[in-house]
């Protein structure tokens, strides 16, 4: 999976409300135990913060 793309897709979808998605979503594949899922979510929440310019990642 292309999580880069999955970031992209997000921010583009959900714009300036990217990251409540992601919380979301985060939040639903934990409720349903989906250790493979949180994962995968906790890797594109870093990568749309990335894609952002979080000020954690600019030097």
């Amino acid at each position: 999976m292309e999580l880069w793309a999955c970031a992209n897709e997000v921010l583009r979808q959900h714009g300036d409300k990217a990251a409540m998605h992601v919380a979301e979503r985060l939040g639903a594949v934990a409720l349903a135990g989906d250790a493979e899922g949180i994962v995968t979510w906790q890797a594109i929440a870093r990568r749309v913060d990335q894609l952002q310019g979080a000020p954690e990642n600019r030097q």
